[in-house]
């Protein structure tokens, strides 16, 4: 299958007014492992995010807390000045201790900052869209959202975001901000937010699902859908990578996936998935095999 451009899965309009292409890349892959350090390859993680701007993507997917903060740094060196039309959304509510240790800090003056450094790392004068990376139990969500709300009120924020939320935070969140955004864990291997994606869809809020390949769980032998994939995988020449992307670019409209690799042919791979379209048996078979 040949590469082609990420245009070809399709554009979304979040919050009805900034349009991207549908496959997006996240960056977590990026930095060292757990989050957490530099990459292995730092030419490398350049290439890889010019190459994912030339095959199309018009979304990158990243967090003050991948590094921390080399993953903001690694995006600005590699393509500031920014092309006309990419949209960078990036996340804060997270510190992190160490590999895959983190913190929730929701407090308004820390969430002020973050967006501040974000700005300054980006080489930005508006961040399009900030997600809170978590809700802070200890902060009440009223004034996480509120400093948010002032960020966006003085044009540092255009749309504001939650990640890894339920359907009854993000009720409680739209009484204080229009919510334009979800990024929830999701994919074949892990559908726990189904609801909250029916949620979105309705109302056309993007639901943009992290881990969209399980970390590569679901392609391992012992796997229950492992084999479901290698057969669809095999009637289109495709991985199984690819249909697993497939599969959520055809789930639903408002989904936008954002698969990470720190590795240019990995990514090829990833977009080379847009030109997959599974048969309404494939489709209905990966449903049936899906967790």
């Amino acid at each position: 299958m040949n590469s082609l451009s990420a245009a070809a899965s399709g554009t979304f309009r979040i919050a009805g007014d900034l349009p991207v292409y549908r496959l997006g890349y996240g960056t977590m892959r990026l930095v060292g492992e757990g989050a957490w350090g530099e990459p292995t390859d730092p030419a490398e993680a350049r290439r890889v995010l010019r190459c994912a701007v030339e095959l199309g993507v018009t979304l990158i997917d990243t967090a003050d807390a991948y590094g921390p903060e080399i993953a903001e740094r690694l995006i600005a060196e590699a393509l500031h000045p920014y092309p006309a039309g990419l949209v960078i959304a990036t996340k804060g509510g997270i510190t992190r201790q160490g590999p895959a240790r983190t913190e929730y800090v929701g407090r308004a003056g820390y969430l002020i900052q973050c967006v501040e450094m974000s700005l300054r790392r980006l080489k930005l004068d508006c961040i399009e869209l900030y997600q809170l990376h978590r809700i802070d139990p200890r902060t009440p969500l009223e004034e996480s959202l509120g400093a948010l709300v002032q960020m966006q009120q003085q044009g540092k924020i255009r749309h504001i975001g939650l990640s890894e939320v339920t359907l009854g935070e993000i009720e409680a969140a739209q009484k204080t901000v229009s919510i334009v955004s979800v990024q929830n864990r999701y994919s074949l291997a892990d559908r726990r937010h189904e609801a909250t994606l029916t949620w979105c869809a309705e109302r056309g809020i993007a639901f943009l699902p992290w881990y969209p390949m399980a970390a590569g769980k679901m392609f391992k032998q012992d796997h229950p859908l492992q084999q479901t994939l290698a057969r669809v995988a095999a009637a289109h020449e495709a991985t199984a990578a690819q249909v697993s992307l497939a599969w959520l670019l055809q789930r639903s409209p408002v989904l936008l996936p954002i698969p990470g690799t720190s590795k240019v042919a990995h990514l090829e791979e990833n977009v080379a998935a847009v030109a997959l379209r599974l048969t309404p048996d494939e489709f209905s078979a990966l449903e049936a095999a899906s967790c």
